[in-house]
């Protein structure tokens, strides 16, 4: 049986049906991991998007019931070069083409992933689809469907993979601290690691106001990962800024680290390709260390690097960029107890260098709104 990616462009790759048969649409888009393809399908910041492995090999050690980072699986279409044939772990409960079958993920095997992917860097991302079954038709037929889907520029996504009621999520061991958390497209590692450190996390929708975000009396507030383009999530800076006037202490992570940037003013853009992976180095302009960490964004924030800028909540500064193409990292207000980070330090899988990231909002929080 064949299957078609094609891109909107008309570039066209053929292959084998992998995992469900159909078709499916989204921003395309690849992954430079080795590793933690189930934490792909299973980050919500991926929704809508078409993602390609650039790994030969895929689905080496199955599936678990222990890995996912989600609820579901959310990515819109799976594309990888050569299955493995076989999952030899002794975790694994079951293959990976299984796993998009039963999930109904539309993918397709193909040799061409490399082509593919350097002409996503050649041309930027942009719009796919994945067809095979009765799906397929003419290839400019195909071309058509594909640009006629949505574009990811101006999608509001972040409250369609967001919790749609509040839930508390117990401290592991002695409760620390009440930090309240706006699921933006949250990881369920991203919990952990705040509950592993004593905090008692309160999730929250992502269209939760200042208010009610401040009603749970946090010690400090988190703003998650997630997906679609931060300028579409008005409601989400315009509830950070009541955070911020409040004085809490503040962390946030990716999508959470855009809405940051707006809240101080900043404006953000779409990556041409984006940084997808869990092998991107990041330097700390602080201290100059780097690095390796794990990301997942199509766009950044734009930022001034080098000096302190100011916002209305008083100066602020770039602490980190990417080394590879010098994209904004890292915020953090110098007078007030906030800051964002681009990239994942809950990495998983991946690099665990930027653990301390949750450490410092500890520290943080224990230092109340004095700290800086």
């Amino acid at each position: 049986m064949t299957a078609l990616l094609v891109l909107e462009d008309g570039r066209v790759f053929t292959g084998t049906p992998y995992g469900a048969v159909g078709e499916t649409f989204g921003e395309m888009v690849f992954n430079t991991g080795m590793t933690g393809y189930q934490e792909v399908l299973t980050d919500p910041s991926y929704h809508r998007q078409i993602v390609a492995m650039t790994a030969p090999h895929i689905g080496n050690t199955g599936v678990n019931l222990e890995d996912a980072e989600s609820r579901r699986v959310w990515v819109a279409g799976y594309v990888v070069r050569e299955p493995s044939r076989i999952a030899s772990s002794w975790r694994a409960t079951g293959t990976l083409g299984d796993y998009l079958a039963e999930h109904g993920v539309v993918g397709i095997a193909m040799p061409g992933t490399r082509a593919l992917t350097r002409h996503l860097r050649e041309r930027g991302a942009m719009r796919a689809g994945i067809f095979s079954g009765d799906a397929l038709a003419p290839v400019e037929e195909l071309v058509e469907r594909v640009r006629r889907s949505p574009e990811m520029t101006g999608a509001d996504l972040a409250r369609e993979v967001s919790t749609p009621e509040p839930y508390v999520v117990p401290a592991n061991g002695r409760k620390r601290f009440t930090v309240a958390a706006v699921d933006l497209g949250v990881k369920a590692m991203t919990v952990r690691r705040l509950t592993d450190r004593g905090c008692e996390v309160h999730v929250l929708p992502a269209g939760a106001t200042a208010e009610e975000i401040l009603a749970r009396d946090p010690d400090g507030v988190f703003f998650s990962n997630g997906p679609g383009d931060p300028a579409a999530a008005g409601y989400a800076v315009e509830a950070l800024r009541g955070v911020l006037d409040a004085g809490r202490p503040f962390f946030g992570i990716c999508f959470g680290n855009q809405i940051f940037g707006r809240a101080l003013g900043l404006g953000t853009y779409k990556l041409k390709y984006g940084h997808r992976g869990v092998n991107q180095p990041v330097k700390d302009l602080r201290t100059g260390r780097v690095a390796i960490s794990a990301h997942n964004h199509g766009f950044a924030v734009q930022a001034p690097v080098g000096e302190p800028f100011d916002t209305p909540y008083g100066p602020a500064e770039v602490t980190h960029v990417n080394l590879n193409d010098g994209c904004v990292e890292g915020l953090r207000l110098i007078d007030r107890p906030a800051f964002s980070v681009q990239y994942h330090p809950e990495a998983a899988a991946g690099p665990h260098d930027a653990g301390y990231l949750f450490d410092r909002f500890c520290e943080l929080m224990e230092k109340g709104d004095q700290g800086a």
